[in-house]
């Protein structure tokens, strides 16, 4: 009886094999489990932030912000660019308000700390439109026209930079300001400002010193926010006005007030619009 009871406990094949089997798929279903949270928090899968704008920030600011998202950041380029300071970030990619995952590496564009240096030019002896286009094929600026009496009006004397003679074969920094000594003969002293309203930036202090005329203050409204609005600014406000009863001598500043609004821009009526066309013509 005790042999039959005991031989009634024998383990049956099948019940083993089925346990096995089953901790075999419950392994498997913790390993997956694991492998897809570890997945999920290692590559944030379907995580994204957006991209801070980094702009005008210094590579250690910018380093800073992105550590606080998570991100890195890499400088990868470099422009000069002198009304930014230099080493700030001038552009970046991914554009600010992108979504990334976070860990992401954004390319940074930086303003060069050393700025690329330039040639000066020898002006003297030459007209002062002659400079001009000179001075601008080189990437340097015209600044001041200073008049002095001498025979030949609008011939150059002396070329400055920060008020002192800078020779020719000079290495100075690109988008360097230079101001030319030009010659006035007696009976060429009077000028006619221009009419300026309308005229993006550029061209107002283009068409200034094209009449022989320096300019004066340079005033943006509020609708001009960064660099690239002021380019795109144009003249609403001039002083002073072209005009039979005002006299303006040659090297007399003209000062102008810019906007993006353009219905700020007066509207003149077509015969002085015409008059004040065939003057920038002369």
């Amino acid at each position: 009886m005790a042999k039959k009871e005991a031989g009634s406990k024998k383990k049956v094949p099948g019940m083993w094999l089925l346990r096995h089997l089953l901790l075999a798929v419950a392994v498997v279903v913790l390993l997956v489990a694991a492998a897809y949270f570890l997945l999920k928090n290692v590559t944030m899968h379907g995580e994204e932030i957006p991209v801070p704008d980094f702009s005008n920030l210094t590579v250690v600011e910018a380093s800073e912000l992105a550590a606080r998202k998570e991100m890195r950041v890499e400088v990868t380029d470099s422009v000069f660019v002198k009304r930014m300071k230099r080493g700030a970030v001038y552009r970046q990619n991914p554009a600010p308000g992108n979504k990334v995952k976070k860990g992401r590496r954004i390319h940074l564009t930086i303003n060069a700390v050393n700025p690329k240096e330039i040639t000066m030019p020898d002006l003297v002896g030459h007209s002062m439109r002659q400079a001009k286009a000179e001075l601008l094929s080189r990437g340097l600026v015209l600044g001041q026209l200073i008049y002095v009496h001498d025979i030949a009006t609008n011939n150059v004397l002396r070329q400055l930079l920060d008020g002192k003679e800078v020779e020719p074969g000079t290495m100075i920094e690109s988008e360097s300001v230079i101001d030319l000594v030009v010659g006035l003969n007696a009976v060429d002293e009077v000028a006619v400002a221009p009419y300026l309203p309308g005229l993006k930036y550029l061209s107002a202090i283009e068409a200034i010193h094209d009449h022989s005329l320096n300019v004066g203050d340079v005033v943006f409204d509020e609708t001009v926010k960064d660099y690239e609005d002021s380019l795109n600014a144009v003249v609403f406000f001039q002083k002073p006005m072209p005009s039979d009863t005002v006299i303006v001598n040659m090297g007399d500043s003209v000062s102008f007030h810019l906007t993006l609004d353009h219905s700020k821009i007066p509207v003149i009526p077509v015969e002085e619009e015409v008059d004040s066309l065939d003057v920038e013509v002369q």
